[in-house]
Order: structure tokens, then sequence, then C-alpha cells
């Protein structure tokens, strides 16, 4: 090889290399353009009059392109919305919503909260199912199917935005309180409601999780909230959400969810824990009422005869306390047959209810203490009657320690329909060591889906 063409060869290989190290230190490289396309044409319906066509019961078919928009509202991320998504129609604002049926998981890396999505309806059935508008497959079995995975895309997209998918910050509704938020119009829409907490009976005596375990598996769950005007309501936790486990937070504070309903149930659901921002202080929702005019006696009797049935279902008893310790149930006046009394049921609620009703007694003066009951629809004692000398009036009932002196009473325990005649209870024969001021307590203990028996009560008397 002569030296020109050894030189020749070499000044192309250092110019090579020195070509390939400028490539290399190189640091500003160029973005790849990312093509973005949205799969569907343009919509030619809103969400809302394509839900307008819903029949009232069953299903119809969507055979046309109808296609709409919405925005994601809830997500799979935390396991607590299983093969669904919820949208409505506005970031802000939002007029209508709906929920689609998937037979897929993870939906959430697809459609995040926020994403803005494309719906074209065409082949998917439209209709109520358990109390919810929805959209989904042709199914033997239900009338709303899940969409097979497979097929979902060929049905919902992503809306683009510039180089990627839409994803838009969303604005809850705010709504005044937990009732606000059972109404039809709210159904898959996110809402956020102010002084929320939850019920005392969930946080005590023992703070419950989010959700229940059986043999170490989650299961559904359902936690009561309560506002600060006593209204409640079912937040619904699936068996599978991730932060199950997690305590139910014991402050009060505002509370964002998606509302949802199974037939006649609210059930409120979260898509993750910190929706809760219960951070704030607990309310009462559910204060003493009465406790204005307490007097000690050995001697009364009490049968309600002075007390106006104006307003109706009279609540408060200056001389008597009047006390939901959990649920927002109050002892109220009622009358039979030109008789009045004062009863309380958990029949037709929800959770837990545990009211007080106190009544003040000089135990040194008074020998015997007695009551007449009666009860309706009879499935389970409901009553127990203590006495306590450490209560002060209108103070935490829970507090006070109290001596169960129900077994010196006589409670019915029929009819299991319908209702009983008011009789006397029996007597207490109050014991030489208990003596002082102090409180008979009279105990209604219920719980909707367990024990709803009505209990009445009447001529509460002290004899000396």
């Amino acid at each position: 090889m002569n030296i020109k063409k050894y030189l020749l060869i070499f000044t192309g290989v250092a110019f090579a290399a020195i070509s390939m190290n400028s490539c290399v230190q190189k640091d500003d490289w160029d973005t790849p353009p990312i093509n973005c396309s949205n799969k569907f044409a343009e919509p030619n319906i809103t969400l809302a009059a394509f839900k307008t066509q819903a029949p009232g019961t069953g299903y119809t078919v969507i055979t046309t392109d109808q296609i709409f928009d919405g925005y994601v509202t809830s997500s799979d991320e935390n396991g607590n919305f299983y093969k669904t998504i919820s949208f409505q129609d506005k970031a802000e604002n939002p007029t209508a919503a709906l929920q689609i049926e998937v037979d897929k998981s993870s939906n959430y890396a697809d459609f995040p909260i926020g994403a803005h999505i494309r719906i074209n309806a065409k082949g998917l059935r439209l209709g109520t199912d358990r109390g919810v508008v929805k959209i989904g497959s042709v199914d033997p079995i239900y009338d709303i199917g899940r969409i097979p995975g497979v097929l979902v895309s060929r049905y919902i997209s992503g809306v683009c935005n510039g180089n990627g998918l839409d994803v838009v910050t969303l604005k809850p509704i705010p709504l005044a309180n937990l009732n606000e938020a059972k109404d039809a119009q709210y159904i898959n829409m996110l809402v956020t409601v102010p002084n929320v907490q939850f019920a005392a009976g969930e946080i005590s005596p023992v703070n419950k999780t989010f959700i229940e375990y059986l043999v170490g598996a989650g299961v559904d769950t359902e936690r009561v909230l309560e506002d600060a005007t006593g209204n409640t309501v079912a937040l619904r936790n699936s068996g599978f959400f991730s932060e199950g486990s997690k305590l139910l937070p014991k402050g009060n504070g505002n509370a964002t969810f998606v509302v949802s309903r199974f037939n006649a149930s609210w059930q409120m659901l979260i898509r993750k824990t910190n929706d809760l921002d219960f951070s704030g202080t607990r309310v009462d929702a559910a204060p003493p009422k009465g406790g204005t005019a307490v007097v000690f006696s050995g001697t009364f009797l009490e049968n309600f005869e002075s007390y106006s049935l104006l307003p109706v279902n009279l609540e408060v008893y200056p001389k008597y306390i009047n006390d939901p310790l959990f649920g927002n149930r109050y002892w109220q006046l009622k009358t039979f047959s030109n008789n009045k009394y004062i009863q309380l049921s958990a029949n037709g609620g929800s959770g837990n209810h545990v009211t007080y009703f106190a009544v003040p007694i000089d135990f040194t003066a008074a020998n015997q203490f007695k009551f007449d009951v009666n009860v309706g629809f009879w499935n389970g004692n409901a009553l127990k009657v203590y006495t306590t000398t450490n209560y002060t009036a209108l103070s935490d009932i829970s507090a006070a320690t109290k001596t169960d002196i129900t077994s010196s009473f006589t409670i019915p325990q029929t009819p299991v329909s319908g209702y009983g005649t008011i009789v006397s209870a029996g007597t207490y024969n109050i014991p030489a060591n208990l003596t002082g001021n102090g409180y008979i307590l009279f105990e209604y203990s219920g719980t909707v889906g367990g024990i709803t028996t009505t209990v009445q009560l009447d001529n509460i008397q002290a004899l000396p």
C-alpha cells in the first residue's frame, strides 16, 4: 500500500470517529412529533340529549351513530370502582352524567380522572339498571352488560388536546348537605359537601376501617356519613379498595364523591381516601335537646299531657334531656286515643341509632321508680334502663357511668306486627345505697337491617 492511499484511509476513519463523537455529545435532541388524532367524528348529540332516550324500564338499542363527549369522574386506580366508568358532560357545572359498563380493569391508565372522552354508542344498550342510567353491551343475562375488553375501543376513545389526551381538572358540584346529593340528577357526577363526618358509631367505641375483612379478604362495606344538620348517607367501599385497611378519619370537613344508587339505596363512592378532607373538629350532628329546666325530685309524674302537639313530633322537653348518641333520631311526642306519650323507632333510618331520654331524680328522696311501656312491630329488645349519678345535663352522655336496671322491668316482646297497648312495666325499688341527685336513662338501641322495634313510654314517675 502506498503512503498516499494509507493517509486517505486514515483520514476517513478519523473523520467518521469525530462525527460519531459529536453526535453522542449533543444534548439538544429534537423531540419527535407525536401524532394524536381523534378516532371518532365530532359529536352529533349532547350527552344530556342522548340520556333522555333511556326508557323508564328496560333498555333500548342504539342503532345509529350517536356520538357525544364526556369527562371521567371515576377511577379504578384504588379499586373502588369495578369495571365501570362514570362521566359527566362538562368539567364544571355539568348538566348530565352517565355510566358505561366495561369488562376491563385498570381503566384509569387509559382514562384518568378528568379525561376528555368521546363515545359512539351505536350497537350499545341504553337503559336504567338498578336505579342508574347506563350504557353497555348486549348480554344474555343482564339488561345492560359489560362491553368485552377487546371491544371497548370500538365505543370509547380519548379526545386529543394538541399532542396527547385532553385531561382537565374537574370542579366538583358544591352542595349544601348530604340530602341534596340524594337526587337522580347528580348520579355519576362529582360533588362535594361541607361539614361532613363519619357517624359516631363508625368511630366509637371502635374506630373502624374503610372496609371489613373476612378471613383476610376484603368485603364490600358501607360506612355512614353525616352532615351538620344530621342528614346521613352510606359511603360504599369495594372489598378490593386498596386503602380499605385505613382507619376512618375522626374529624369533620369536606366530602367529595361520585353520587351513585343501588335501586332505592343511595351509595356514595370515593376514588381515594383523600377525597375526604376531615381535618377539622367534629361537630355533634344531633346535639342533646331540652335540659333547660332540670329539677331533681323524689316525687313526680310525667304523663306528657302538658305538652302541645304542635309542632308535630315535639322533641324538646325542658325538664329532660333527649340525646341521640348514634344516629339522629330523638324521642318524639305522639298521641293515640287522646293519650300522649313519647316514641322512638329505627325503622326507615340508616345505620345505628342509640338515643337516651334522661330523667332527673333525687335518689335519696325517692324509694320507687316506675313507668308504662308499649312496643310495636317487635323484632328484638330495643329498650334498656339505667341509673347514673355522674352525668351532667347536656354533656357527653357516653362518659356517664351507667348501671343497668332493665331486668327490674317487664318490657313487652309482642306484637311482631302492629302495636300493643301501653301497660305498666313494673316497679324498681331504689336501693338504700343509691343516693343523691342523678338520672334514670332510657336507652333506645336499634339498627337498620337489625332491631327496629318501636318503643313508647308514658307515665314516668318516682314515688317517695
